[in-house]
């Protein structure tokens, strides 16, 4: 084994995945340490890629040159477009996954990844000089150096599993902690917390009674994630909609006494919008019923997952509540629920870069953020490691605005905002959501894209052409005018342009097709679909422009890093504490953080100007 590395990426899961490909990819020699190596890209949880504004992530990640959308359209066994009755700003992509296939895929990847070495070992502490990283020390006492490392431990620092009155150390359901780190960072003057997560129980598909649930199908035109993936024709595996009724939670109510979330056992905050059944019943009094939907874990599954019924009760609770829904009285348990709480560090401890403010070289990624999620982890990972090649090569940061991606927005809401619970992506958190649809990703980050570097020269000329096409195609939307005969069948009185109908909704997305059909069959299908909604949304998009140009004005203002806030008596106590704890890296980042007023903006800017004496020594 090598005992030096350019970057060591610490965990396995989703954000470490992206972390160690995008290391070896850019030329580093990389070593990925995991506890166990047959866990790599385990889906420990929900079996789906994507979902509202997640979809979103991984289409975005694709473009910059990440994985999980081509292991996803590999592996996929439902793919479905949700939203569709809603405008395109929220349409996003999920997709059923076949975990086993899933996990499979990710480490024949890795395996055949030259410069990356997988170490299956647990990382017990890390060699810090001098406030930088140095090395990685592995639980036998082996140090590893490193010029970076990437943290991307999930729910592993000093995880807990809780059913009941059952405590048991572990990351996750038969698989060890990972403990030292959490405990050395603390004692180095990092602020450490608890979340709390959880997964529902698994069950035996030969024990359900099918007849009794909502089918639940995929699209029949599946749309694939990736824009690299060719002949897309996925399997379409139904998941099935099952609900709980007054007798489920009767059952419920009836041991929360003995639920480790009602009796102080459990320290972690929970997920808001993802609960356990037991938080769902009593935060949602009112309603009468919950949906759960059952969903097979591969191809062929005899096991199925009961999404919507995580929970840490006791076993005999469980298996009595879910026994009470219609359609699962027989219910066969595989695997009974669980929470499980672990440490997290508070990010605002960290840059946009995701390196920590306080240790060079150290990089934080996934829900050691606080973060849930597959895919908020895996766009972290790589940009985690990203940053970590580029600040080796002395090159300049890539940091992505809240405007240009939902990637941007996850990772400067972490860093100006306060995360007491985990934090989950949602597409209500994009102000710029119009300009950031799943649909337009290769076109936003093009630029990004080139600039790292991993996308394929074939990838990047093809996002070249349809950005070209787009434009060309708007002024021809203009130009091309049609009569009452026409070849999209739609019954107007007199000759217009398509760009006029098109806003008139005469011309509608069910159109586009038949548009480069008959009327632009020299362009990509892809450049008139892009065109389409630009026209649609001609007036909104222009709003929101504009009002990104104010933004940007805000956000070139940077602060530095040193700036003396506590020698300024005329911001705010709460602007002042607030700032001297986020240490935000502009204006616009600034503005964005809670407690931090109009007024201490326009102090700051004022006292920018002064440099001397507002910037500390270095």
């Amino acid at each position: 084994m090598k005992t030096s590395y350019d970057i060591i990426v610490v965990g396995g899961g989703h954000a470490g995945v992206e972390a160690a490909l995008a290391s070896a990819r850019s030329g580093k020699s990389t070593a990925l340490i995991t506890i166990e190596r047959s866990a790599i890209a385990r889906m420990s949880c929900n079996p789906s890629i994507g979902g509202l504004a997640k979809g979103h992530l991984v289409r975005e990640l694709d473009v910059l040159g990440g994985e999980m959308a081509k292991a996803i359209d590999a592996t996929g066994i439902q793919f479905k477009l949700l939203n569709k009755s809603k405008g395109r700003a929220v349409w996003s992509p999920r997709a059923q996954a076949d975990k086993i296939k899933y996990e499979k895929y990710m480490q024949d990847v890795l395996s055949a990844q030259p410069d990356l070495d997988i170490i299956e070992s647990d990382a017990r502490a890390l060699e810090i000089q001098n406030n930088t990283l140095l090395g990685v020390y592995l639980h036998d006492g082996t140090l590893l150096n490193t010029k970076a490392c990437i943290l991307t431990n999930g729910t592993f620092l000093r995880g807990k599993i809780h059913i009941g009155p059952i405590q048991i150390p572990a990351g996750r359901y038969g698989e060890l902690p990972s403990v030292g780190i959490s405990d050395q960072l603390r004692d180095l003057g990092f602020t450490v917390g608890r979340l709390k997560t959880g997964t529902p129980s698994r069950i035996s598909k030969r024990s359900i009674d099918f007849s009794k649930l909502e089918i639940q199908e995929g699209d029949k035109v599946p749309r694939a994630f990736s824009h690299s993936t060719k002949d897309f024709d996925p399997p379409n595996i139904p998941c099935w909609l099952a609900y709980t009724h007054e007798k489920t939670h009767e059952i419920l109510r009836s041991a929360l006494d003995r639920s480790p979330l009602y009796t102080g056992k459990i320290d972690g905050v929970g997920p808001r919008y993802c609960p356990s059944i037991e938080d769902k019943i009593v935060r949602f009094s009112d309603k009468t019923q919950h949906q759960l939907f059952l969903e097979p874990e591969w191809d062929g599954s005899s096991q199925w997952y009961v999404n919507g019924f995580s929970s840490s009760l006791p076993i005999d609770i469980q298996v009595r509540a879910l026994r009470s829904v219609p359609g699962l009285e027989n219910a066969e348990f595989i695997k009974i629920g669980y929470a499980i709480e672990y440490d997290y560090f508070p990010s605002f401890q960290i840059r946009r870069s995701l390196e920590t403010k306080s240790i060079g070289g150290l990089y934080f990624a996934g829900q050691i953020n606080g973060t849930s999620g597959y895919e908020e982890a895996a766009c972290q990972g790589f940009i985690a490691a990203i940053n970590a090649v580029r600040k080796l090569d002395n090159k300049p940061t890539i940091i992505l605005e809240r405007y240009e991606a939902y990637i941007g927005v996850l990772i400067d809401d972490l860093c100006s905002k306060e995360t007491s619970e985990p934090y989950r992506m949602f597409t209500s958190l994009a102000e710029y959501r119009l300009l950031l649809r799943w649909d337009n990703a290769h076109l936003r980050l093009l630029d990004a894209s080139k600039e790292i570097g991993l996308q394929t020269h074939d990838m990047v000329s093809l996002f070249e052409k349809v950005k070209k096409e787009t434009y060309i195609l708007n002024k021809l939307f203009v130009k091309t005018r049609i009569g009452t005969d026409n070849h999209l069948n739609i019954p107007i009185d007199t000759t217009s342009s398509l760009a006029l109908l098109v806003r008139q909704q005469k011309i509608t997305e069910d159109d586009v097709l038949n548009l480069q059909k008959y009327y632009f069959p020299e362009y990509l299908l892809d450049s008139v679909d892009q065109a389409y909604v630009q026209v649609r949304y001609e007036g909104y998009i222009e709003r929101q422009l504009k009002q990104v140009k104010k933004t940007k004005q805000l956000e070139e203002k940077r602060i530095p890093q040193n700036f003396k806030y506590a020698a300024i008596a005329s911001l705010s106590n709460e602007g002042r504490e607030k700032l001297i704890k986020f240490r935000p890296e502009t204006i616009g980042q600034a503005t964005r953080i809670r407690g931090i007023s109009p007024a201490d903006i326009q102090v700051l800017l004022v006292f920018l100007s002064k440099r001397p004496p507002y910037i500390l020594p270095v």
